[in-house]
């Protein structure tokens, strides 16, 4: 196996998660948060495309899906590019207001299509390459690519269980 069908088999993994834990939930199921600072179903699956999107197009150089069309206004937010829910409040947090479970699945597929086919494109030799030098020691593609799937599949898992707790 390739690296670019390898990365693509973990990405892939991703959407199915998100689309199970939003099933079936209405928009006030979506918004309900099983404690005053916990996040909610809709936020987390909001911030899993957020979160691939806003770092797949740091690394790519180009625009983010979030800020084209109508995915901001579906969840009740403004397209600011630097909005991914990195450091929300419990107010940031309750401010995420899906319209529904198809709204959020349409903007991770899109993502994911963007990822998909800049995946496509990565070859071994890409990986050591140096993408943020933020960090000691700088981080290369190999390690962000890692690092955006870990925390999309984390939060996939979050979702998931607090579905499970508003069904219990």
């Amino acid at each position: 196996m390739d690296i670019a069908a390898l990365l693509i088999e973990l990405y892939d993994r991703i959407p199915p998660l998100v689309v199970e834990a939003l099933e079936g939930l209405d928009p006030g199921q979506l918004n309900w948060r099983p404690g005053p600072d916990a996040s909610s179903i809709g936020w987390l699956a909001w911030h899993i495309g957020r979160v691939q999107d806003a770092q797949i197009a740091a690394i790519t150089g180009e625009a983010q899906v979030w800020v084209h069309g109508t995915w901001a206004r579906q969840v009740g937010l403004d397209p600011d590019p630097t909005n991914t829910g990195y450091g929300h409040t419990s107010a940031q947090v309750a401010s995420v207001k899906p319209e529904g479970a198809g709204e959020l699945v349409g903007y991770l597929d899109a993502v994911q299509s963007v990822t998909v086919a800049f995946l496509r494109t990565v070859t071994a030799d890409d990986l050591d390459r140096i993408v943020d030098t933020r960090w000691d020691p700088p981080v290369s593609l190999g390690m962000r690519l890692v690092s955006i799937a870990d925390d999309c599949l984390q939060h996939a898992g979050q979702a998931a269980y607090v579905k499970g707790l508003l069904e219990a």
